[in-house]
């Protein structure tokens, strides 16, 4: 038996029609498309195994409360959408507010296969740190100025200023391999070779499928003079890596030791990323007993993540809840935060549905049902107290 679906949709109110925008009077039916299904089946089953972050978001506070909560997440398709050209992979200010806001009460580190410098052009964030190149340069936000005015750049674990950069001899023969795929790929349409300091990146995202094989033939060519480097694979992408122990595990764990928290039983990392060079970070944050990796995707994948959002809109939901949670455990005493913490169960109970409506075309209003849910909870002065604080926004 075939199902039908029913899709809600506006309609303005016309002397013709005499309706307006009530659910009953704008119900289109229209056939399920069979491959849209089958997709549909196939991910609610996947996220039985990795439910949303969103919808488990209460009881990942309850886990984490009384903890030290550290924050990690990746760029390219969890802060920014993934684009056809890497260079316009522009975060959006909102995710970016959420990504400071979020920083303000817990350390956070970009951990990303880009460059350092050039992932910190888009972010545009100094109190954050910054680990590029899968976690080969890593540096903490500035040391807040001294006494007599001069800013101090960050010590890392073997007491030297700066950045830590374990692959830095490695340099030369990057820059080479490099200057050498530029000038092999060349005539391929559609390839583009990225410098990211301490990793070689081939993207393929707009390379026509018949000249798949002939790039990656191309790669490998260069890197049989180049026994050090190895190739590995992300998202439309080939990468050429030093021949080293580290990835971002490893950078997620160098973080945690140079916050003093390595050993700490204290601690609850939240990793979120969503390619595959995340999951070396999943699989250390797994084998710590502590903390949740959330991959982000929209498709069935295999995963050591544990909990999982759709996309980076739903990244920033998590981040902007994850920073009123933060607020609201460090600013309110216990009565006024048992009532900010109602608030703010609500807005995250109207975000998810709201955005769910918006995906399947109906017009109710969660926003409007949000507000007076809390006036008639909590009365008229607490509401606006609460909204007057910036604590939320609908």
């Amino acid at each position: 038996m075939m199902t039908i679906l029913a899709q809600v949709v506006p309609t303005a109110k016309t002397e013709e029609n005499g309706v307006g925008n009530h659910p009953l009077s704008c119900v289109r039916f229209k056939q399920p498309d069979p491959i849209a299904t089958d997709h549909k089946a196939a991910y609610n089953s996947w996220v039985k195994e990795h439910p949303s972050a969103l919808r488990m978001f209460e009881r990942m506070m309850k886990v984490a409360k009384g903890k030290r909560i550290v924050v990690f997440l990746d760029y390219d398709g969890t802060l920014s959408p993934i684009v056809n050209n890497p260079d316009l992979a522009f975060m959006s200010d909102e995710m970016r507010s959420a990504v400071r806001a979020v920083s303000k009460y817990f350390p956070t580190a970009i951990i990303s296969g880009r460059s350092r410098d050039k992932v910190k052009e888009f972010v545009k964030l100094d109190d954050v740190y910054y680990a590029g190149s899968h976690g080969m340069d890593i540096m903490a936000p500035p040391k807040p100025p001294t006494s007599d005015g001069k800013q101090h750049l960050p010590v890392n674990r073997k007491g030297n200023e700066g950045s830590f950069q374990p692959a830095k001899k490695f340099l030369p023969a990057i820059q080479e391999i490099f200057t050498t795929l530029e000038e092999n790929t060349r005539k391929i349409k559609g390839a583009r070779v990225e410098d990211n300091k301490f990793c070689v990146s081939v993207h393929f995202r707009q390379v026509r499928e018949e000249d798949h094989e002939v790039l990656k033939e191309k790669v490998k060519s260069v890197l049989e003079s180049y026994p050090d480097f190895r190739l590995t694979w992300g998202r439309k992408v080939m990468e050429i890596r030093p021949c080293i122990e580290w990835n971002k595990g490893h950078a997620v764990e160098y973080l945690l030791e140079n916050l003093g928290l390595s050993n700490s039983r204290e601690v609850f990392p939240l990793y979120i990323g969503d390619d595959r060079t995340d999951e070396d970070a999943f699989e250390v944050i797994k084998s710590r007993g502590q903390g949740c990796p959330i991959v982000v995707s929209s498709v069935p994948k295999d995963t050591k993540a544990h909990y999982s959002l759709q996309d980076p809109e739903e990244v920033h939901l998590f981040l902007s809840h994850l920073a009123r949670w933060g607020k609201t455990s460090s600013s309110f005493s216990r009565s006024s935060a048992q009532t900010e913490d109602l608030l703010m169960k609500t807005k995250l109970f109207v975000d998810v549905n709201d955005r769910r409506c918006r995906q399947m075309g109906t017009v109710l209003s969660f926003r409007g049902l949000h507000r007076s849910f809390v006036l008639s909870y909590f009365g008229s002065r607490i509401f606006s107290s609460a909204y007057s604080c910036g604590s939320m926004s609908c």
